[in-house]
């Protein structure tokens, strides 16, 4: 499916990314590997597949940053509550990890699904839905550049 030609953009961005970039560029970068692998894969015989949407807030991005995380979950581990200053948007690489943030049920996700963290927004639950297997996601986290990207709830 789709997910693993996202894992492999993914995994060629990060290793084209110099230690040391330009804000714009990271983000235009970003922002177009997103669009390419949304888009490439998108397209289904029968036309336009929507994989992931979500409203956004009402921000100004002057002086943001993104920073791309990847979290890895032993079986059974979890993180506990806790908050983001910015949007992150996650995507599971690997296994199943259960999610609530805000005020939405707890959530299932599996491997090539994502979702969205608005600023602020309590996470109350993320942890590995399995106990005898890995779970991996990866966290791109947009924020106003110097504020510490995670706190506890």
């Amino acid at each position: 499916m789709w997910g693993g030609r996202l894992r492999g953009l993914i995994r060629r961005f990060i290793k084209q990314v110099p230690f040391m970039m330009n804000r714009r560029i990271l983000l235009a970068s970003t922002s177009a590997l997103l669009v390419q692998a949304l888009l490439s894969n998108a397209q289904t015989g029968s036309g336009r597949k929507i994989v992931f949407e979500h409203d956004l807030p009402d921000l100004n991005l002057k002086g943001w940053s993104v920073t791309v995380v990847e979290v890895s979950y032993a079986p059974g581990e979890s993180s506990g509550a806790h908050r983001h200053p910015g949007i992150t948007i996650g995507y599971v690489l690997e296994g199943e990890v259960r999610s609530k943030v805000g005020d939405d049920p707890e959530r299932l996700y599996t491997a090539g699904q994502m979702f969205l963290e608005t600023p602020n927004q309590v996470h109350a639950v993320s942890r590995n839905a399995s106990t005898t297997k890995p779970a991996r996601l990866l966290a791109v986290m947009l924020a106003e550049k110097g504020k510490q990207l995670t706190t506890r709830a």
